[in-house]
């Protein structure tokens, strides 16, 4: 069978399975990668995302992970939300949640179909390949774009003329010899909407400094959020969308269909009082089957403490009280940072004396002192 005849076969196959798009792309098709993503880590942008470093020969291209690749087939699922998806960030009470995490974890259902393709493109064309999701060392959205699946924007995102950005990914790496698909001209133009929207200004120049992305900081930061950034997460808990939900090429966005994607009712716009009060063990309930699980209990807490002292709602302040005594620093700092934006100056400076004589965990006392 030609190429051009096995990859529309494969493309139809991946289709029908429920895909929403497949594209290919040769897997020497990044050979700019390696530089720039070297450039990325010396310069520090990954902030503490080692594993960046320590991957970084396997990143640079799909042949550096696996020798044996040819081309690589990029598939795209779409869980574009059917409402507004920036709408929680009017209810300062309530929780604001990343699209893509309102639903049950997408890494389940993608990998569950990348494996149904892949045993049918073994079975009938004979081949060797390999699987990846997010959580391999692959350049997902440079390969995307070079698929001609869409383009980076000055957000880094992915952008699809059909999709907009809400766009999960997966890939296929094989020793079949494909025919590539042709690439997408970047359209972004002169806009700079998602850019201009960044709440804490980590966009600029098409390039993205996680050490001031809300959504790096809330997902993957361990650490205690800078001060100066806390008053601007607003009441982003898990992520943020302000980049994508500006973006004009999302008004083509498709809602999803996919059961999976459909955000749970719990998630859609969950209350920072009742999220401040879950234990390890109610943690694990709420988010079982959830992204938001793998931050754990004490990060999340660690948010919501932060979008608590946003809020500007007083009768939030007795729930960062509480927490004054969490058994976890991070949370006790972050309560004192939230009592003292929601109580009067005089109340947090008593609570200040009174907890000084006790604390011993040097960030929580460095919170105090400030107050």
């Amino acid at each position: 069978m030609a190429s051009r005849d096995i990859t529309e076969s494969i493309r139809a196959q991946a289709l029908a399975l429920g895909f929403a798009e497949a594209r290919f792309a040769s897997a020497d098709a990044l050979p700019q990668a390696a530089q720039d993503l070297a450039a990325y880590v010396a310069a520090g942008r990954h902030g503490d995302m080692g594993w960046m470093a320590e991957t970084l020969e396997r990143r640079s291209a799909p042949q550096a992970l696996w020798p044996g690749a040819r081309s690589v087939i990029v598939l795209a699922e779409n869980y574009g939300p059917g409402g507004r998806p920036l709408e929680t960030l009017n209810h300062p009470e309530r929780g604001h949640i990343s699209v893509y995490a309102r639903g049950r974890d997408y890494h389940d259902t993608l990998k569950k179909r990348l494996k149904a393709l892949a045993r049918w493109i073994v079975e009938t064309h004979g081949c060797e390949l390999k699987v990846f999701t997010d959580t391999a060392p692959v350049m997902e959205k440079p390969l995307a774009a070079a698929a001609g699946l869409g383009w980076q924007g000055k957000h880094t995102n992915l952008v699809s003329r059909r999709f907009g950005s809400w766009l999960f990914l997966g890939e296929v790496f094989t020793s079949l010899e494909l025919t590539p698909d042709p690439r997408e001209r970047n359209s972004c133009g002169v806009c700079q909407s998602c850019q201009i929207n960044c709440p804490t200004g980590a966009l600029a120049g098409g390039r993205i400094d996680p050490r001031r992305c809300i959504s790096y900081l809330t997902i993957e930061f361990k650490g205690t959020i800078p001060a100066d950034l806390r008053p601007l997460f607003g009441n982003r808990i898990y992520g943020c969308d302000d980049c994508l939900g500006t973006c004009p090429w999302n008004k083509f966005a498709q809602p999803t269909k996919e059961p999976d994607y459909l955000p749970r009712a719990e998630l859609l716009a969950p209350r920072l009082g009742d999220l401040a009060g879950l234990d390890d063990a109610g943690f694990r309930e709420v988010f079982a089957g959830s992204p938001i699980k793998r931050i754990g209990r004490d990060r999340l807490v660690r948010n919501v403490l932060i979008a608590i002292g946003n809020s500007g709602r007083a009768e939030l302040a007795a729930v960062a009280v509480r927490l004054l005594d969490d058994p976890a620093a991070p949370v006790r700092a972050m309560a004192v940072w939230a009592v003292r934006r929601l109580l009067p100056a005089a109340e947090a400076q008593a609570l200040a004396a009174e907890r000084l004589a006790v604390e011993d965990d040097e960030q929580v006392r460095a919170e105090w002192l400030s107050v």
